[in-house]
């Protein structure tokens, strides 16, 4: 039905406008022909309705290989599409122009990235150009070009695109000319465009969350095989430590395995990519720390600067430990006279710094380790925090090293929100 009355109404329009065109002309030019004037005029007509008929046929037919339905929506030389994308406004934007750089017969793009606005100018590409059937005497009529209108409107994190394909002239046009499709060709080439350009991105982020996703369990596999490595070894000294003080001196023999079982508990019911608080690590780092202090002696002595209002503010897990385990294996241990660890916390506006500096050897080749350890705590801040933590390790004055761990106060909480919610 909508297919008949697409060719009646076209049909319709031109038969009216020839006859009234003819009556007009009648007195001027068709009077020396005289009596046969009717039969000129009628003749005339219905080769002119056969030529309509012929062209409109070949539109709908074109429209109809094209969507695969015929609908007044799709037989329209207007082409309207509404596209919502999953971005804001401005990356939106900048989508639809990159669809519309890309069509082929593009002419000319206006674009407004300010106001959200875009015009184009596309030569027409006349399908049966060859065609001599066509209604070859108003082909300077019809126009060469088509336009694009776009306008982003900004829908919360989302853009809304409404997206125009007309012919470059005057709405009354349509009762007379149709385009072959050429504007639903361009609307649709736009909308599949985006389409593309949208699932293209999001595999990017999918991508990109599986690769953090797997950096992530690398880094956690990396740690664990760490601990496994070092934990045996701990565990195997101050047992040994702890027999043989219960022979000399059970009291230090009692605080040991206090201390070790008190390293335990904050160690082994996590894992290594929980949360902890900076308490709680204090706590692990101090039980440590006691254990050294008894198989040292004299040689390490500790001192904790934490206020007891940062104590409960979120921390990941071991990373404390791993800058006090690196302080005394490689700062304090090689150093004959031994020295002092310490440990501070601060907080600089909305973050939150733990510093762990020692008065070993430093820097020095004899002191150095594999860096292992510290490249683990970078990792792992990374992929918790990205770029909003940081970690600096320098040069302790006048001898020692200084290793500062930065966290903001707002990404913490945000994490265990997420943490919970996991």
């Amino acid at each position: 039905m909508t297919s008949l009355f697409f060719l009646f109404r076209l049909t319709v329009s031109w038969m009216v406008l020839y006859f009234l065109c003819a009556l007009i002309a009648n007195d001027a030019l068709l009077q020396p022909i005289g009596r046969d004037a009717g039969g000129f005029i009628a003749a005339t007509g219905m080769l002119l309705g056969a030529v309509v008929l012929i062209t409109a046929f070949s539109h709908l037919r074109r429209v109809r290989l094209i969507t695969g339905e015929v609908n007044s929506s799709s037989l329209s030389n207007r082409q309207r599409r509404q596209i919502e994308i999953p971005f804001e406004a401005g990356a939106a934007f900048d989508l639809v122009e990159a669809a519309v750089r890309e069509l082929p017969g593009i002419e000319s793009v206006d674009s407004a990235r300010d106001s959200l606005q875009l015009r184009a100018k596309i030569k027409r590409i006349d399908p049966y150009s060859g065609d001599t059937v066509q209604i070859q005497f108003t082909r300077h009529l019809r126009t060469h070009f088509n336009q694009i209108l776009v306008t982003v409107a900004p829908n919360g994190e989302a853009g809304s695109v409404t997206l125009i394909c007309e012919p470059e002239r005057s709405a009354w046009s349509d009762w007379f000319f149709v385009d072959f499709a050429t504007n639903l060709e361009n609307a649709e080439a736009i909308v599949r465009s985006v389409t593309r350009r949208v699932a293209g991105l999001r595999r990017a982020e999918q991508a990109s969350v599986v690769q953090s996703a797997t950096e992530k369990e690398l880094t956690v596999a990396k740690l664990s095989l760490l601990h496994a490595q070092v934990e045996p070894h701990f565990l195997y000294n101050t047992l040994a430590s702890a027999q043989l003080l219960t022979r000399t001196d059970p009291a230090r023999a009692d605080e040991m395995l206090g201390n070790l079982i008190l390293y335990l508990r904050h160690s082994l019911p996590r894992t290594e990519d929980s949360l902890s608080t900076i308490g709680d690590e204090l706590e692990r780092a101090q039980a440590y720390l006691d254990i050294l202090k008894i198989r040292m002696g004299s040689r390490l002595s500790l001192q904790v600067e934490v206020p007891a209002a940062l104590r409960a503010v979120l921390f990941p897990t071991m990373m404390l430990q791993t800058l006090v385990e690196n302080a005394i294996k490689h700062g304090l241990e090689p150093k004959s006279g031994g020295g002092t660890v310490w440990i501070l916390a601060r907080t600089h506006e909305t973050a939150v710094a733990v510093t762990v500096a020692d008065d070993g050897r430093g820097f020095s080749a004899e002191g150095g380790g594999t860096g292992i350890g510290l490249r683990n705590v970078r990792e792992r801040l990374r992929l918790a925090y990205g770029s909003a933590a940081s970690f600096a390790i320098v040069a302790n004055f006048p001898s020692g090293v200084a290793a500062t761990i930065t966290v903001p106060n707002t990404a913490l909480n945000t994490i265990k929100k997420g943490a919970q919610h996991d």
